[in-house]
């Protein structure tokens, strides 16, 4: 049996994926060709590129007013690209932004670069929740302390921190927020395919493929229509969404390879009954982890309980100087990459859509005779 892989990204991607790519390397479906091979203008990759932009809008339910994007750069690309085609929108060169943690901080320290950018609520502090102290960047802010610009082009926000493990996922209508004109943006990355969008709230969501969605190397991009053609003059002409939008995402050559394995990807969601199907999969094995960190005196997990995210649990050994051990010994159980961000230590856990609830259990197993033998 395979080890299992808790990496944050490039992460696991489901087994059967992995083996249908290695079937098809050497020749795609007769074409006597691989699909890293393949012009990206022929009839074989168009064909593999439909399926793949179709899937996803039936997988998520994305209106025919949104368009689908394949993007290169990654999310920290588009920290600069969404600010180059967004923020002249309205003519005020105004965005908001809401911190959450490292990556929306990221998020917002490069969009200065572009415009005036305004802070619209932090979870930067330490604060009082529920009687106990919440160290900073382990909650979300409240909505109703949000403070965002009515001419601000729009407001940014991080849906899923995937090194703190603060998930956000109760998106407001920025109408009743009083900001009708101003557009939610989300980068949605790190858990992407892992639940519903609701696409009525917002105007445009981005993700990293390296997570849910396939290997590094494309980005999608969900924008609605009428948000595009208002890049700035001087934004990158591959970089600018109408004219990405207008080539079929291949004004320049894409990332063909990545694009192949994401449609496999969303092949399988399909089959697992789609995202509602895999949603209630990630409910059942962040509760399993949850539940057995919470009752144990031996592991913690510092994220408020209203932010904790399906996909990526950070946990710390009350005892520190065992985290050397405790990783060697995963590793030999065939438990990989638990090491927590360098930026935080600890350990982290992330449970994407392709890691099966036997992974959970098995690292559950584990953490549970690791405390018995050092608690």
């Amino acid at each position: 049996m395979r080890p299992w892989n808790f990496s944050a990204g490039p992460s696991a991607l489901p087994l059967e994926v992995l083996q249908q790519a290695a079937a098809e390397m050497t020749d795609w479906h007769g074409s006597g060709m691989s699909v890293m091979e393949m012009s990206h203008r022929g009839k074989q990759f168009t064909q593999i590129r439909d399926e793949a932009l179709a899937d996803l809008r039936e997988l998520l339910s994305v209106p025919d007013d949104f368009e689908i994007l394949f993007m290169q750069g990654g999310a920290t690309a588009e920290n600069a690209i969404v600010p180059l085609n967004l923020i002249g929108r309205n003519g005020s060169g105004k965005a908001d932004y809401i911190l959450s943690g490292i990556w929306s901080n990221k998020s917002h320290k490069e969009a200065q670069r572009y415009g005036d950018i305004a802070v619209a609520a932090s979870s930067g502090a330490q604060v009082q929740l529920d009687g106990r102290d919440q160290a900073p960047w382990t909650w979300f802010p409240a909505v109703g302390d949000w403070s965002i610009r009515s001419d601000a082009a729009y407001l940014h926000l991080c849906s899923n921190e995937t090194i703190g493990g603060v998930e956000f996922v109760d998106w407001p209508d920025m109408a009743a927020l009083g900001a009708p004109g101003v557009e939610l943006v989300v980068d949605a990355s790190s858990h992407f395919l892992s639940r519903p969008i609701d696409f009525s709230k917002i105007g445009m969501v981005y993700a990293g493929a390296q997570k849910n969605a396939g290997p590094a190397g494309v980005t999608v991009v969900i924008i609605r229509k009428d948000l595009i053609g208002y890049a700035s003059p001087v934004c990158p002409s591959a970089f600018d969404y109408a004219n990405v939008a207008a080539a079929g995402s291949m004004f320049n050559t894409p990332p063909t390879y990545a694009i192949y394995i994401a449609g496999l990807v969303f092949k399988w969601l399909k089959r697992q009954g789609g995202v509602a199907g895999i949603q209630a999969a990630n409910m059942a094995k962040a509760q399993l982890l949850y539940s057995y960190l919470d009752t144990s005196g031996f592991y913690a997990n510092r994220v408020h309980a209203a932010a904790r995210s399906r996909m990526n649990v950070p946990f710390f050994l009350r005892d520190e100087s065992l985290n050397a051990e405790f990783l060697s010994q995963a590793e030999a159980a065939g438990l990989l990459q638990l090491k927590g961000h360098k930026s935080v230590g600890g350990m982290r856990a992330s449970i994407y859509n392709a890691v099966p609830l036997e992974a959970v259990q098995s690292l559950v197993s584990y953490l549970q005779d690791f405390e018995r033998k050092h608690g």
